[in-house]
């Protein structure tokens, strides 16, 4: 059984078929009479909007559950959830606080589990980002991508999607805050070309795509002050996107704080991409799921997860 806690859980073929998928006009109704049971314990704006159109494009039923609704590991343990969703549902996909939750629900083998967002990991949000960069670029291998911020969940899965899409990446963080050493090395074994460094010049220079995030994410807003102070000089502003290469384009996960890690003028200017890049988010979750679908049963014979 297969499942998707980051983009290294794919090889290169796969997140190129992946892909290749999210672009179908009018795909196959895969999950027609299947439930998705897609979970919260953060609040969502464009995964929940972008998950449940993307079930119901396949012909499948959305049902979106609040964190406290189920309590997972305090009202009931995880495994529990997980094997009574598993008798409902054809895939589960969960935003959890904590990434080990969604180890443990995947290691009872029982339905496949999708990330949609975990301190760890968001793989959704770089099948969208590549998805649309592919889009604009008519292809992804041989170009470069400048993430200039905080070296989080968001960088991580892009690191591991760009490195499997042959796309190299430079990293720019101030120190505290750059992509763990391993996660840099685990993107170079696979292939990949990744760059760290504390100058956002440096790491700007000539590329064609610049990304970035927020510097506050959700949970961090007790280091809000200590945050904003480390990452003075990181913004994504006019000048810094001059350095990128002539078309550059930027990208952005959302949601924005305009000011502070990108300007106005960046962000709405003609270089930006990032609403497409969210509704990319809901054709991105769409390829997955079909994905899915193909890679545990025959489409023709699609059929809910029997619980033994």
């Amino acid at each position: 059984m297969r499942h998707l806690l980051d983009v290294d859980d794919l090889t290169a073929g796969e997140l190129a078929e992946i892909l290749t998928l999210s672009r179908q006009p009018e795909p196959p109704a895969v999950l027609a009479g299947a439930g998705v049971a897609l979970i919260f314990e953060k609040p969502s704006n464009r995964t929940r909007n972008a998950t449940e159109m993307a079930v119901v494009a396949l012909g499948g039923h959305p049902i979106s559950i609040r964190g406290e609704e189920i309590g997972l590991g305090v009202r009931e343990s995880v495994a529990d959830v997980t094997r009574v969703l598993a008798g409902y549902h054809r895939v589960v996909g969960a935003r959890v606080n904590d990434h080990r939750t969604l180890e443990e629900m995947a290691s009872l083998d029982v339905v496949p589990v999708v990330n949609l967002l975990s301190d760890r990991s968001h793989p959704c949000q770089a099948l969208a980002d590549l998805l649309t960069l592919d889009e604009h670029w008519g292809g992804l291998k041989g170009r470069t991508v400048a993430w200039v911020g905080d070296g989080n969940n968001v960088a991580r899965s892009l690191v591991h999607g760009c490195a499997r899409a042959g796309t190299a990446v430079r990293l720019a963080s101030p120190a505290g805050h750059q992509l763990d050493e391993q996660s840099v090395a685990t993107a170079r074994e696979a292939g990949g070309d990744v760059f760290v460094t504390t100058d956002p010049a440096e790491a700007v220079a000539g590329a064609d795509a610049v990304c970035t995030d927020v510097w506050v994410s959700m949970g961090q807003e007790a280091e809000g002050g200590a945050r904003l102070a480390a990452f003075e000089g990181y913004q994504v502003d006019e000048a810094l996107m001059d350095r990128a290469a002539p078309g550059a384009v930027f990208l952005h996960c959302l949601p924005a704080h305009r000011g502070q890690e990108v300007s106005a003028g960046v962000i709405d200017g003609p270089a930006s991409l990032v609403w497409r890049q969210a509704a990319n988010r809901m054709h991105a979750a769409r390829g997955l799921f079909l994905w899915l679908a193909g890679e545990q049963m025959p489409a023709s014979a699609v059929r809910q997860t029997r619980v033994q």
